[in-house]
Order: C-alpha cells, then sequence, then structure tokens
C-alpha cells in the first residue's frame, strides 16, 4: 500500500551561478529518488529554498530539465539567519511511496551534513 511521505534534503552550491545551481540541484534530487528508490512519476510536488545569496537562478528550472515537467515545483527563500550556512539548497519533495517514515532516506550532501546531522545519511 502506498502513503504519501515527505523526504527532506539539502545541498551547497558551489557558486551563485547558474551551472553550480543546477548541478548542485540535480545531485540532490537525484541521489533522493536513488536512495529512496523512485522514479520522478512517484514526485507529487517539490519545494525548494535556498539561502538569500542565491539568485542567479531557480532550482525548479534544473528539476525540469531531470523530467519533473509534470510535477508542481515551487521556490521560496530561506530565512536570513545570521551564521547560516552560505549558498545552500534545500528540498522538500512529497512522495507516493510503500517506504514507512523510518525506511525513508533523507539526503544531504556536502557541507550542508551539518545541517541535519540527525537524519543525514
Amino acid at each position: 500500500m502506498s502513503s504519501v511521505r515527505a523526504i527532506r534534503g539539502a545541498t551547497q552550491a558551489a557558486a551563485n551561478t547558474v551551472d553550480a545551481i543546477g548541478d548542485a540541484t540535480k545531485e540532490l534530487l537525484l541521489e533522493m529518488l536513488s536512495a529512496n528508490q523512485l522514479s520522478w512519476n512517484e514526485v507529487i510536488s517539490v519545494i525548494f529554498t535556498v539561502s538569500p545569496d542565491l539568485n542567479a537562478a531557480f532550482p525548479a528550472g534544473s528539476a525540469r530539465e531531470l523530467g519533473f515537467s509534470d510535477v508542481p515545483l515551487i521556490c521560496g527563500v530561506e530565512i536570513d539567519v545570521p551564521g547560516a550556512l552560505e549558498r545552500t539548497i534545500r528540498v522538500m519533495a512529497h512522495v507516493e511511496t510503500s517506504l514507512s517514515k523510518a525506511e525513508i532516506s533523507h539526503i544531504y550532501l556536502g557541507a550542508a551534513k551539518s545541517l541535519r546531522r540527525d537524519i543525514a545519511q
């Protein structure tokens, strides 16, 4: 039986450029799908947020390049907390899966692992 689950993830872009944001977003999304044995067809919607220093591109545009063309996507800016990790892309994907909450793999790449040491792989 399938259920709706939320999968969290985050990564850090190498720079505030279209290519760096695109590469980081694609790497994160592909890892989230792979780790949870999902295809983009099982993705219901995705919320992206970026740290205030990332404004060269929308992460959603990179998701569309991966095949998320029929998936509702939205981008927003994270709260500008002093000392927060810079150039950060965060994702919350809502998916349909047979995995239990405990079986979901939340993916934090690179320096973004520091954001959620409790659930980072």
